[in-house]
């Protein structure tokens, strides 16, 4: 059950399911391969997550979440990935810090191509490994979790015109204080970029759509 509903959580991250798309418990068991209480289960788990609604007789759909929710989440990732990159910053090896910086270098020049898909895919990448490094499994779940919710709203905003040169310079404060091993700088860093997330969803979310279509 725990597999299924995290190959249909990877699926809404990758965009698969639309907001307020019907998951036909039916559609999921051919899709899969899974019996239906399987599917069953597995969308009970993903409601408890954030990431399904299930409506009385009319069954399960993607939740839609609002850029105003979006915000908050986002609040509350830049408390526990400032903790992840503190515990990075002390944790991390030569091999890791030299990976890190192939990262960071590979973003500079995507930036520079103007090359927004890839940059976005790097950037999850980085926040990725950081948590990894941090060792800090139950801080790195949580963020999973809450990143699921909002993936769609930090996408659109990842391909805004401009932004890769606005976050790249923050990134790149992030590694060098990780790399540096210095635990202070890296939660502060990471904490100041989450912020300047936040402030872009405060300014989208004043915008006539507050939900991602």
């Amino acid at each position: 059950m725990a597999e299924l509903a995290e190959q249909i959580r990877e699926a809404m991250v990758r965009g698969d399911y639309a907001p307020n798309q019907r998951l036909v418990e039916a559609d999921l068991c051919e899709q899969y391969q899974a019996g239906r209480a399987t599917v069953r289960s597995a969308l009970q788990e993903l409601a408890a997550d954030g990431l399904v609604e299930i409506l009385r007789n009319k069954g399960a759909r993607v939740r839609a979440i609002p850029l105003a929710e979006a915000v908050e989440i986002t609040e509350v990732r830049m408390v526990l990935e400032g903790l992840a990159a503190g515990r990075a910053a002390e944790r991390v090896t030569p091999a890791e810090a030299e990976e890190l910086s192939g990262i960071g270098a590979a973003m500079r020049e995507a930036c520079a191509r103007s090359e927004l898909l890839r940059y976005s895919d790097l950037n999850a990448q980085l926040h990725r490994r950081i948590r990894e490094i941090s060792g800090h499994r139950t801080t790195a779940a949580i963020i999973e979790r809450l990143g699921a919710q909002v993936v769609r709203h930090q996408f659109r905003l990842a391909l805004q015109p401009g932004r890769p040169g606005v976050s790249l310079p923050q990134h790149e404060r992030i590694i060098a204080a990780v790399v540096a091993r210095d635990r202070a700088a890296a939660e502060a860093a990471m904490r100041s970029h989450l912020a300047s997330v936040v402030e872009a969803l405060r300014v989208a979310a004043e915008e006539p759509a507050s939900t991602f279509p």
